[in-house]
């Protein structure tokens, strides 16, 4: 597989330095990508750099995922309007082993093939620089003046930023270049990859290299990804979509992917399968054929979530998905954990009611026109009934005496009423 080519077709190359392309060819290369430690959980943000290290090192070439430790502790300019937060070593090294486990979902770290990935903390060589070693042996052979023709270092000193930019993070550029530098020297490695506003940093280590160590060193980025309607991708009104299934649960992260628009659909399977150029031509043609389908979403959707989380979850987010549209059954939603329940009714009115009414027995009348305002009159309710409108639990309920009681709690939790098609509301036992 040709590196460069399998990343042009999938539209994920913005700028590459001359000669990277035939670095490639000519011998399995190392290369690396920097990721911020700043959590301990990967987001989707982050996934279109580990898609270039996989397709790396399905191309036969050498992953190397670079921790930031010692830059988390400083904060990246680039991109950025306010400096960050500063993390403790303790939490850095938390976050890196949180961050390994999840990239080893990609890459293959355990084999003992010649391209087997590594993950490295550029802390673990940066903590015992002094700050005169590094002025000394970094910094006089970079000059101020090319530091400054950064674009990173031009927005945070122009008009538009009112925070001005900080010596610590001034510097910042030099640190990455010197992780690429160390990289070069002990591994060998004589790539770099990231965003597009990467470029900067990226190629200030490929300087560094050229002139420390007459060697030639590149720089390849891929364009910071963005919504078809110019919003931010990634971003939900709940903030970041994550991999820990603690942060963004399976069903949610499923949902995201399914629900992306058609011009993304098309752009994103490109970048987050992998999928073949004659996959998703297949793919696009059945889109452009039923849109109301939705082929290309759905697809998507199913590889990023089994990638991500297993097949299993994968089948219980679709499963889940299915209830919400009446097609699931009382069985199915039995089957919901507590977590995807509230995800998939998320948003959907809740009353609480004290879980020892329910040792007893509570009429259903009583428990819906009554303890709650489910219904405006306890007629109504049984208009309803009589006419086979309402479910509890998606399962029809015809007798309006009925007795609801900790039997029909959803994990011991939660009821599920159901008024018509699309009227939904939750009764949680407290």
């Amino acid at each position: 597989m040709n590196f460069v080519e399998e990343l042009t077709w999938r539209g994920m190359i913005h700028d590459i330095m001359p000669g990277t392309e035939e670095q490639l060819q000519k011998e399995m290369t190392a290369a690396y990508v920097g990721i911020d430690p700043t959590a301990d959980s990967l987001h989707i943000g982050h996934l279109v750099s580990v898609m270039m290290l996989k397709h790396f090192q399905l191309a036969g070439h050498k992953p190397i995922a670079l921790v930031g430790g010692a830059t988390g502790m400083i904060g990246d300019p680039s991109g950025k309007s306010a400096e960050r937060n500063l993390l403790d070593e303790l939490t850095l090294r938390h976050n890196e082993e949180c961050l390994k486990q999840q990239l080893a979902k990609f890459l293959d770290f355990g084999s003992n093939a010649a391209n087997a990935a590594e993950l490295v903390n550029n802390y673990d060589w940066m903590k015992d620089f002094t700050f005169l070693e590094f002025i000394r042996d970094i910094g006089k052979h970079i000059t101020v003046n090319y530091m400054m023709a950064k674009d990173s270092v031009k927005k945070r000193l122009g008009e538009e930023s009112k925070t001005g930019l900080s010596f610590t993070e001034f510097t910042y550029q030099l640190v990455q270049g010197t992780d690429f530098l160390h990289l070069y020297r002990e591994k060998n490695c004589k790539l770099q990859m990231g965003g597009s506003d990467q470029w900067g940093n990226i190629t200030t280590g490929t300087e560094l290299i050229r002139r420390k160590e007459s060697g030639e060193a590149f720089a390849l980025t891929c364009p910071l990804i963005t919504k078809a309607d110019g919003g931010k991708f990634g971003k939900t009104e709940s903030g970041n979509v994550w991999l820990d299934p603690k942060l963004t649960t399976p069903y949610k992260f499923y949902q995201f992917w399914l629900n992306v628009s058609d011009a993304d659909a098309e752009k994103y399977i490109k970048i987050f399968t992998l999928l073949t150029k004659e996959e998703v031509a297949v793919l696009v043609k059945e889109q452009e054929a039923a849109p109301h389908l939705r082929p290309m979403q759905k697809r998507l959707a199913k590889e990023v979530t089994c990638m991500v989380h297993g097949e299993g979850e994968y089948d219980r987010a679709v499963e889940a998905s299915q209830i919400l549209f009446g097609k699931g059954t009382t069985e199915s939603l039995a089957r919901l954990d507590k977590e995807t329940f509230l995800s998939v009714f998320e948003g959907v009115p809740t009353y609480e009611i004290a879980s020892s009414k329910f040792n007893a027995g509570v009429p259903v009348v009583e428990l819906l026109a009554t303890e709650t305002d489910i219904f405006p009159s306890k007629g109504e309710l049984r208009r309803t009934i009589k006419g086979n409108g309402l479910s509890l639990n998606r399962a029809k309920l015809t007798d309006s005496e009925y007795l609801v009681t900790g039997a029909d709690l959803i994990n011991g939790s939660y009821i599920l009423v159901q008024k018509g098609k699309k009227s939904y509301s939750i009764i949680e036992a407290v």
